[in-house]
């Protein structure tokens, strides 16, 4: 059994130096007395607070945001760290967790998803996951392993990532030659990009040529053993998507991503599955399992895309791995933040199947983040550091909201053999 410095616990504290030791916690400098925690025994504990932090640069993108969430519990010490949705929806989802035992993560989760009237939507879904990924963060330090070794452990060394950027021509195959030179497994380009400018005039028709142009320099810049992906952002129509996928068949794709509108998946993906050989990957948008099952279970899918914490954390993100294990459909999360990127380990590494990671912008080392994932030749590594292994730089965050109270009672429904339903 390994041994890790963080999992340990304290003696209760004065009440007036909680706060001093817990920023103390966070950074990874707690100067308290302190007595070994017996490995394999989960404390009694109860959720007393959840405090929400704006890091330096918020992302205001919903379900891209970088909000930092922090679960406390009254065993001094014992905290969570999770990444994710808006001051509103993680206000609702942490008021169902105040008073209850952090180590019921699927209770919690489901608590969280049926105790409102309406179904959740998808920003809602992200407020969960963030608080799902500091409750799996939380039981990991409870036990002092890594939240994979909770969840069957790695079944794999590393996981692969890819680099995206843009261009055209000589620059483009000079970026995507430097990205597998760099170690990463592929390099992602967008489709003939023409900038961010307000009121910008795409023609998916006329872009398909200059898109064709591109693939071709892409593969000379990847080589001949390289890999490459493309995104057409969901802004092609059937007929151009079409179009565009038989062009680039020849410089054989790695996947291409989002070939037509997300409100046309379930309609279009099916039929251009069909007609072109190149792989199909969609879904960075959806929320759980039931957006899209139907995709996977008919192979209509060569990858899906959907990441953390958008799905609503670990507990559903490894209920889709199952999924696509189950039908030969391979796994390539969108990047968000930088801690629910260091928990693509976390959830991913015991994962049977094709596995790629987008890496984003998180090829930096965040300002707020002392401690994160471990990027390394094009690679996210595992590390054996307790929960999700992210220690805070508590000075670079921001205090947004505490929340102590369970908020207004609402009723929650079981059924006879226990198990919770809709109310």
């Amino acid at each position: 059994m390994r041994s890790h410095p963080e999992n340990q616990v304290t003696p209760a504290i004065p009440r007036p130096s909680r706060r001093r030791f817990l920023r103390q916690l966070a950074i990874g400098t707690a100067a308290a007395t302190i007595l070994p925690r017996a490995f394999g025994a989960l404390p009694k504990a109860k959720i007393t607070k959840v405090t929400l932090y704006r890091p330096p640069t918020l992302n205001l993108h919903f379900n891209q945001s970088n909000m930092v969430v922090v679960i406390e519990t009254d065993q001094p010490g014992l905290i969570g760290v999770g990444e994710g949705g808006s001051r509103d929806t993680l206000e609702q989802c942490a008021q169902r967790l105040i008073g209850k035992n952090p180590f019921d993560i699927e209770r919690c989760w489901q608590d969280m998803y049926r105790a409102w009237f309406y179904p959740p939507g998808r920003e809602k879904i992200h407020a969960l996951g963030a608080l799902d990924l500091a409750l799996w963060d939380l039981k990991g330090k409870a036990l002092g392993v890594p939240v994979y070794d909770l969840l069957g452990g790695m079944n794999r060394q590393h996981l692969e990532c890819y680099l995206g950027g843009g261009g055209t021509g000589t620059q483009l195959q000079d970026r995507a030659r430097a990205a597998i030179e760099a170690g990463y497994r592929a390099f992602r380009m967008d489709a003939a990009s023409l900038g961010n400018a307000p009121g910008t005039i795409y023609n998916t028709h006329e872009r398909v040529r200059q898109v064709a142009k591109d693939c071709k320099d892409v593969r000379e810049g990847v080589g001949p053993n390289g890999d490459w992906l493309i995104d057409l952002h969901q802004r092609f129509d059937f007929a151009d998507a079409m179009r565009v996928c038989k062009l680039m068949e020849p410089y054989e794709p790695y996947m291409v991503e989002d070939p037509v509108r997300a409100e046309q998946f379930n309609d279009d993906i099916p039929k251009l599955r069909k007609l072109t050989t190149v792989p199909l990957a969609a879904g960075e948008e959806w929320g759980q399992r039931w957006d899209f099952h139907k995709l996977v279970e008919n192979h209509d899918l060569d990858y899906v895309k959907c990441t953390l914490p958008n799905v609503g954390g670990i507990t559903e993100m490894v209920k889709i791995a199952a999924l696509c294990e189950t039908h030969a459909v391979g796994m390539s999360p969108h990047f968000t933040g930088p801690i629910s990127t260091a928990a693509f380990v976390h959830a991913l590494g015991p994962f049977s199947g094709p596995l790629i990671c987008e890496i984003g912008g998180n090829t930096r080392p965040a300002e707020h983040i002392a401690e994160g994932l471990n990027l390394k030749n094009g690679k996210l590594w595992p590390t054996d550091r307790p929960g999700l292994g992210v220690t805070l730089n508590m000075e670079r965050l921001t205090l947004v909201a505490e929340i102590k109270d369970a908020g207004p009672p609402r009723p929650t429904y079981f059924r006879p053999d226990g198990s919770q339903t809709s109310w």
